[in-house]
């Protein structure tokens, strides 16, 4: 199907038009409200909906007031022509599903982990729109940590120095998921789901740590499965290392009865700490000043101002902003990748007890195209990998 042209203000004076595809938790719990709650402020609309399962997704249509419903994506790309397509399917459908909504025009936004591999990601970049004066269409991956006001905050004290040179930090995302939960097929296998926590859980955070600090440099891992029955592992540590020279410990597990999602960051003159699970709110971050710091300035350090949660919502506003002004959106491209080149580093760092560094793994690397890089221990039979 070939890409539509684009105007560099495509959406000027109308609401943009949106289908969701996937009419599971995900894509009714988190995509579906997001959409609606900016349909109901005059900015989307929803045209479609989109899943395998019939029944599934003729209910959500229904309830949610979605004129048409669809089993075929590419039917519904070519009579709906959606501006904007929501992906929230499991992960090894994304590359297919983003590539093909691009090519008919519309920009993507693909929930995380947004492909199971670099060599993927790439495919999907070439699929976009050109830099310049087309403006899009873009695929933009789901990072909602990175949104709510205090994490914007934060990102500009950081960003102009206020805080003092970043020295240490430590992201934590050590969560528990049960036998039940893996009885999904495709969850705790690289040829469906791409790899474990480390690639569907923490890259939520350590997408936050390289918002807030920038890319990195290098890493070194250690990766295990010490619970449950599955390919991947199910619990990962990491130290990382920034191009300033700080250093970030990395934990991931599924392992953990206590849940919690962490980042602290120590600069020269504050300590920075955010606690929480699935998503924060100005209360959930703490600024902590060094001795000698003035109250004047440290007050003006926690103004956050009005209270913006982390959410759905709050990335798909800026995303419509992006789109409205044909720009390439936060979380695509170069800016995009630098998560999962992250997540791609740890496991061959992890598999291959080597420091890897940015920018390393590219063609002709195992790990380009698979996460477990055909490391002895880790990767499944042969038949499994191509499926």
């Amino acid at each position: 199907m070939p890409r539509s042209p684009r105007s560099t203000a495509p959406f000027a004076g109308r609401r943009v038009r949106a289908a969701v595809v996937g009419a599971g938790a995900i894509g009714r719990g988190s995509h579906l409200p997001a959409v609606a709650q900016l349909a109901a402020e005059g900015e989307t609309e929803l045209v479609a909906a989109v899943d395998i399962d019939a029944i599934a997704v003729e209910a959500m249509c229904a309830e949610a007031g979605i004129p048409h419903a669809y089993t075929d994506l590419d039917r519904m790309l070519a009579e709906q022509r959606p501006d904007l397509v929501t992906i929230g399917t499991p992960p090894t459908l994304h590359r297919d599903q983003t590539v093909a909504a691009l090519r008919a025009g519309a920009w993507v936004w693909c929930e995380k982990p947004p492909v199971p591999s670099l060599a993927d990601f790439d495919a999907v970049e070439a699929a976009e729109g050109t830099e310049g004066t087309d403006g899009g269409p873009y695929a933009s991956i789901v990072f909602q940590h990175r949104f709510g006001s205090a994490s914007t905050r934060v990102r500009r004290l950081l960003a102009e120095g206020a805080l003092g040179r970043p020295l240490v930090a430590h992201c934590q995302t050590t969560w528990y998921r049960d036998a039940a939960y893996y009885a999904v097929p495709w969850r705790g296998r690289w040829a469906t789901e791409g790899g474990g926590p480390a690639m569907g859980h923490g890259i939520h955070q350590m997408d936050l740590l390289l918002d807030l600090l920038g890319p990195w440099s290098e890493v070194r891992a250690m990766a295990a499965r010490l619970v449950h029955d599955v390919e991947t592992e199910d619990v990962s540590t990491a130290l990382v290392r920034f191009p300033n020279g700080a250093l970030a410990t990395v934990v991931n597990s599924v392992l953990s009865p206590d849940e919690v999602s962490r980042i602290r960051i120590d600069c020269e003159r504050a300590t920075v700490e955010l606690t929480h699970l699935y998503g924060h709110r100005n209360d959930d971050w703490r600024i902590t000043p060094a001795p000698g710091v003035p109250a004047d300035e440290v007050a003006v350090w926690r103004d956050f101002g009005p209270d913006v949660p982390s959410s759905h919502l709050a990335q798909l506003r800026e995303l419509i902003a992006a789109m409205r002004a044909g720009q390439r959106p936060r979380g695509s491209g170069a800016d995009g990748r630098t998560s999962l080149e992250l997540v791609t580093a740890l496991y061959k760092a992890a598999f291959t007890d080597t420091t890897v560094r940015a920018g390393e793994i590219g063609p002709g690397d195992p790990y380009y195209t698979v996460l477990h890089g055909d490391a002895p221990g880790w990767a499944p039979a042969r038949a499994e990998v191509s499926e």
